[in-house]
């Protein structure tokens, strides 16, 4: 009985040995690479997996590059090769995506497009698709401009829309500006032409030459991409910017002036109550000076510089005053009914 459990974990033992010699001894992965023309030592798929890089996308990317004839055999069996399995290695380490790289370079060897293995991997590291770039190179790609609004000389806002035709460029795509920064430019060069237009019934009669000044501004330069083509798809009349900017002016020039308006009136308001104060100052001055008289009067009397006869012959003169003055006052009256 214990012989034979000996046994059965021997064998377990053996299996578990035997797949863990094949995960790091691919040896199928070795085969299939040297009847595709591969030539890739088996020590070299065991340091592969040792430095954690999987064999698999290194051999497998190795023999899409062959079969597509990146790297070709000669008469005495050397290989002429674009790449080296070290670099497709040091390219995974360092986080790149190793058969894309490859696809792309196939892709650009296929349509005689210039690409080294070098830019296709600076492209991938870089965070653009080198796949999707080689295919922009190839077949142009279109895209369409937001609606960009711009003013004519004569007041008139236009609304346009363009279909802008770019091709990848390879040699630029690594630190060259992407499609946010075309659109953006030729959104400007939109503006500019439209704006430095007389009339508005100008630009509508020729829209082409919206896009011909705009391609002659060179938009593309610094970016990732060349202009091919700019197309107008559709231009619309907007707003009279013009005259709606007069009535802004007119209104805020009434504004202006209703307010200088208000500023006199009260001018004159606190002038007048200013008026108001000094007169009743002055008659509060008047009232006082009033009201010494009778003070005078009676040091008069008790100096003996005024007499009883004279005070009575004052009081007859005051009364006689105020009579002539009521007659007068009411004479003016009834002359103003009269008229």
């Amino acid at each position: 009985m214990g012989s034979s459990m000996m046994l059965i974990l021997l064998v377990f033992g053996g299996i578990i040995l035997f797949f863990i010699f094949l995960y790091f001894v691919p040896v199928n992965l070795w085969i299939t690479a040297v009847f595709s023309g591969v030539r890739v030592g088996l020590l070299e798929l065991v340091f592969m997996r040792i430095r954690k890089v999987p064999p698999s996308i290194i051999v497998n990317s190795l023999i899409n590059a062959t079969k597509a004839g990146l790297m070709t055999v000669d008469e005495e069996g050397g290989t002429r090769r674009q790449f080296k399995t070290q670099e497709l290695e040091a390219h995974f380490l360092a986080g790149g995506n190793v058969p894309q790289v490859i696809t792309a370079l196939i892709s650009a060897d296929k349509a005689n497009i210039e690409l080294t293995f070098k830019q296709a991997t600076a492209i991938d590291l870089a965070g653009r698709d080198v796949f999707e770039a080689v295919q922009v190179s190839v077949n142009p790609k279109v895209i369409n401009t937001p609606s960009v609004a711009a003013v004519a000389a004569d007041g008139i806002q236009l609304v346009a829309k363009a279909r802008v035709t770019i091709r990848a460029n390879i040699k630029q795509l690594v630190g060259g500006a992407g499609e946010e920064t075309i659109l953006a430019r030729v959104g400007e060069g939109i503006v500019t032409s439209v704006g430095s237009a007389a009339t508005h019934k100008e630009v509508l009669e020729n829209p082409d030459k919206i896009s011909k000044l705009v391609l002659q501004r060179g938009l593309d330069a610094g970016t990732a991409f060349e202009i091919l083509s700019i197309d107008i798809a559709d231009v619309d009349v907007g707003a009279n910017i013009g005259a709606k900017l007069q009535t802004d002016q007119a209104s805020a020039d009434l504004k202006v002036a209703e307010a200088k308006a208000e500023e006199r009136r009260a001018m004159a308001v606190a002038e007048e109550q200013e008026m108001l104060a000094k007169a009743q100052e002055a008659r509060a001055k008047v009232i006082l000076a009033e009201a010494e008289v009778p003070k005078a009067i009676a040091d008069a009397f008790r100096s003996g510089n005024l007499g009883i006869m004279d005070y009575y012959k004052f009081q007859n003169i005051e009364a006689d005053t105020d009579m002539r003055s009521s007659i007068a006052g009411s004479g003016k009256k009834s002359s103003k009914k009269k008229d």
